[in-house]
């Protein structure tokens, strides 16, 4: 048997300048101790594999080191640094809550706690996983947590911060680890592949340091297992097959063809991740990923939020370009229904089809959004036929005689010469044509003048405005709600009183009312504001009058004479309904 040390074990950080991502907490610790200003009780919380234990175990081995350096680091070299590492020093004492979380447990950490340290300065007692701790082993370790020996520090480790009672947060120094960064990720996996001589692509390891989120001791772990796999050379393809990951090619093969509207292709792409052995959730989760990382690369600002390589970074980018906002951002919140609906589909792959079809579709529905956008103005001299020739006559004829009096020497007209046979363009002046026909149009584009907009509406335009949608509504209580509406303008601001919260929602449900006011009022910073107004709702209908039955005035009367009561069980009386 081989001794084979795992990496989260052989590279684990020995000193605080070693520890990844927690920078905020090693500098902390760091100036109390130059300070002396070191607390009785810590408490150490954040995720999993974020260095809770490794920064106690650190601070546990600083706070007795003989020879702390310049930088209050320890020196690995004295005996009480020497004894720590093997394992073998009395003066540090670690607790698992998770299997001694009981009174017991605690009371003999109590009893640990009264012994002075044998060597050295302090005593530390390091506590992992201290919510799993009971209710009543929590009461009995709040005397001795509040009130310790000067030589006893505790340093108590947790995962869950929320089940620690808040009489233990109150007497702790609380510390929030946080999740590390895959470029800090990254960063250490390049020093442990440098230091073990293994080659490793850069987009590899940025797989490995996602798919560990943000715990580095998953990372670590992950890492043992692909160099178990593929030996001293890392390679992006080794990553994805051994972690089961989709390759990014596939997603952007998928959103090529969405921008191209190619259904077939996009299906056929789906068809062989499936046959791959992906399952259809994975494939648009991250589909959804992948979209996503397009709309933080529109923005140069955002484009730090994207955890990639610099190669797989720049063909986000490109792609980014050719994808509008508007896409990617309905694409989203489609991929995000699917995901929700996802586990009450039965045919999970047609789920999946239908919704990747509706994102193939976006295009043509933006394109069909604005029903009141002006059709594009063609130029007359491109789109209307050159005219016929005509044929030269002998002499012009009189401007006040039609052309059969003209004269009476007028010669007669010669017949008009028979059109020329359509000749086939060849595909070199098709193609000229085309040219000619794009630099016009730019051209044409260029000569227009941009639209002036309105600084301030005329409440008489935008009545005329508001009555003309009206108008053109079909439903008639929809009809009769905005008929009511009162109307008032302060500079681009429109604001619509209404008497009830039914006219209200009615409005906020016209999505094509501000694109048909926008474009009637010549803005497109107008803004409405819906306001509800008691005083134009209208008025109540009178309530009828009751008519009272027959049994209604028997219990009328029998409540002025109870004595009705007794006759009616006498009699066997019982009163009609009507």
């Amino acid at each position: 048997m081989s001794n084979f040390v795992v990496s989260a074990r052989k590279y684990r950080p020995q000193r605080f300048e070693d520890v990844v991502g927690q920078e905020h907490v090693s500098r902390t610790l760091k100036n109390a101790l130059q300070s002396d200003h070191l607390a009785q009780a810590f408490l150490f919380c954040g995720p999993r594999g974020v260095g809770k234990t490794t920064c106690a175990r650190i601070l546990a081995k600083i706070i007795n080191c003989q020879n702390l350096d310049s930088d209050y680091e320890p020196c690995n070299q004295c005996e009480s640094c020497r004894a720590f590492n093997e394992n073998a020093s009395f003066n540090i004492t670690e607790l698992d809550a998770a299997s001694n979380n009981s009174v017991e447990h605690i009371r003999s950490l109590i009893e640990q706690v009264r012994f002075q340290p044998q060597q050295g300065k302090y005593k530390v007692f390091i506590i992992d996983e201290v919510h799993m701790l009971s209710q009543a082993a929590f009461n009995a370790f709040l005397k001795t947590l509040e009130e310790p020996p000067p030589y006893a520090i505790f340093i108590l480790a947790t995962t869950e911060k929320h089940k620690i009672i808040p009489t233990i947060l109150s007497r702790c120094q609380i510390f929030d680890f946080r999740r590390i960064q895959p470029p800090d990720i990254v960063a250490h996996l390049n020093q442990i592949c440098d230091k073990e001589g293994i080659q490793a692509e850069p987009d590899a390891l940025h797989i490995i340091a996602q798919k560990a989120d943000g715990a580095l001791r998953d990372a670590l772990s992950i890492f043992d297992r692909i160099v178990s796999f593929s030996g001293k050379r890392i390679t992006y393809e080794d990553v994805i097959s051994n972690l089961n990951v989709l390759d990014y090619d596939y997603f952007f093969r998928v959103t090529d063809a969405l921008l191209l509207e190619d259904i077939s292709r996009m299906l056929l792409i789906f068809d062989d991740v499936l046959r791959k052995g992906f399952d259809p959730d994975l494939f648009i989760n991250g589909l959804a990923e992948h979209l996503r990382n397009l709309l933080v690369c529109k923005d140069e600002q955002t484009l730090m939020l994207l955890d990639t390589g610099d190669n797989l970074r720049e063909r986000y980018r490109q792609q980014a370009r050719l994808s509008p906002a508007a896409f990617l951002l309905t694409a989203l919140n489609i991929a995000n229904d699917c995901d929700i609906n996802f586990k009450h589909a039965r045919n999970k792959r047609l789920h999946t089809e239908m919704a990747l079809a509706r994102m193939a579709s976006i295009g043509r529905a933006l394109h069909m959004a604005s029903p009141f956008a002006e059709p594009e103005k063609k130029n007359p001299e491109l789109s209307a036929p050159p005219p016929p020739p005509q044929p030269k006559q002998a002499a012009a004829a009189p401007p006040d005689l039609p052309p059969h009096e003209s004269g009476p020497s007028a010669a007669p007209e010669p017949p008009a010469p028979e059109p020329p046979a359509p000749v086939a363009p060849s595909p070199k002046a098709h193609q000229m044509a085309k040219v000619n026909l794009s630099a016009l149009l730019a051209e044409a584009k260029e000569e227009v003048a941009p639209k002036t907009e309105v600084v301030e509406i005329e409440l008489a335009a935008a009545q005329a405005a508001w009555q003309a949608y009206t108008e053109q509504i079909e439903q008639e209580r929809v009809k009769l709600q905005l008929q009511g509406v009162q109307l008032s303008a302060e500079g681009l601001t429109l604001t619509a009183r209404v008497g009830s919260r039914l006219t209200e929602s009615t409005i906020r449900s016209e999505t094509r009312l501000m694109d048909f006011l926008r474009e009637r009022l010549q803005t497109n910073s107008l803004a409405l504001q819906v306001q509800v107004d008691d005083s134009l709702r209208p008025p109540d209908k009178p309530t009828p009058p009751r008519l009272f039955s027959a049994k209604d005035k028997f219990l009328l009367l029998r409540e002025s004479n109870p004595l009705l009561e007794e006759m009616r069980k006498r009699f066997d009386l019982r009163p009609d309904e009507d």
